[in-house]
């Protein structure tokens, strides 16, 4: 059993056995899929919840705020935590024990049928999206997946997107950002933008190398402008040694052993993983070096400054 501090009471995660804790288990389901999504009742259960592992996260008193479980298919389901103890970071502990589980177990890899509303929080934790959305209960879903100890391939754009995101959204204060030309698709991309706005609002530093400072300027590429609002947390510098420009690949690594690495920079193609600190300071190391011979990039800066 696990105790997670958050602001406010603390709470509980622990796995426990299906027909002991039907009723706690039952109780945030039907509240979360029944109630609050329309769910029919007949298809909130099925044959699949007395084979799996289960998780509950309970509150101080002992009440179950939130679930979750791995089948035997080895996909992750039943995700759910009670309205008000929404972003108080259950989902996360949740979702962390029944990896934990999914690793005890032996498995390669884990799936889940993500909500579409959820991708992003999914992302954050390493999964991909494969193939394409589908409808299951009424509500439009996305199959994610997640290799357990190897590097999970990039192979399409949205793939790309929740690879940026893990990134990103596990990064804790500082963010290494190799990239040709600020990629057009990746780095203008809403959702993208709204996690390096996150990350740049609670004092991390995203450290820019490009080997193009024009063609973002000239297609007004939104992380320029958000640099001007938060110069301190965005910094850039531009590419201009010839060995250095020679450089084909792109990538982007965090503080905290995340990485998404791009044989070719001018493509979404690669690899990414959110728990691979040593593969993180190498692309550090790489990125550094090219940072001091690099100049800083004046283009951007705004008026005033």
């Amino acid at each position: 059993m696990s105790v997670v501090t958050v602001p406010g009471p603390a709470f509980t995660v622990r796995t426990v056995d299906y027909a002991a804790a039907q009723p706690g288990l039952h109780a945030v389901r039907e509240v979360v899929f029944v109630q609050e999504q329309g769910v029919p009742a007949e298809l909130e259960r099925d044959e699949l919840d007395p084979q799996s592992h289960h998780v509950i996260a309970e509150d101080a008193e002992g009440r179950p705020i939130g679930t979750g479980r791995l089948t035997p298919e080895r996909r992750i389901g039943r995700m759910a935590v009670l309205a008000e103890w929404r972003s108080r970071g259950v989902g996360d502990a949740l979702l962390l024990a029944l990896l934990d589980k999914a690793r005890e177990l032996g498995w390669h890899d884990v799936a889940l049928h993500a909500q579409v509303s959820a991708i992003g929080f999914y992302a954050r934790h390493g999964f991909l999206p494969q193939g394409e959305r589908f409808v299951e209960a009424g509500i439009e879903h996305q199959t994610m997946r997640r290799l357990l100890d190897a590097a999970n391939p990039v192979e399409t754009h949205d793939a790309a997107i929740a690879a940026l995101l893990g990134v990103i959204g596990t990064a804790r204060r500082e963010l290494w950002i190799y990239s040709r030309d600020l990629d057009p698709g990746m780095f203008d991309n809403a959702e993208v933008m709204a996690a390096l706005r996150r990350f740049g609002t609670h004092r991390g530093v995203a450290h820019i190398l490009l080997q193009d400072a024009i063609a973002p300027q000239s297609g007004r590429a939104p992380l320029i402008g958000l640099s001007q609002r938060l110069p301190s947390a965005f910094v850039f510098r531009v590419i201009e040694e010839p060995v250095d420009r020679a450089y084909a690949a792109a990538f982007v690594a965090n503080d905290q052993g995340g990485w998404y690495f791009r044989t070719l920079g001018h493509r979404p193609e690669g690899e990414t993983r959110i728990d691979q600190p040593a593969r993180a300071r190498q692309l550090q190391g790489v990125f550094e070096s090219v940072w001091e011979r690099a100049r800083p990039c004046s283009e951007y800066r705004a008026l005033g400054i």
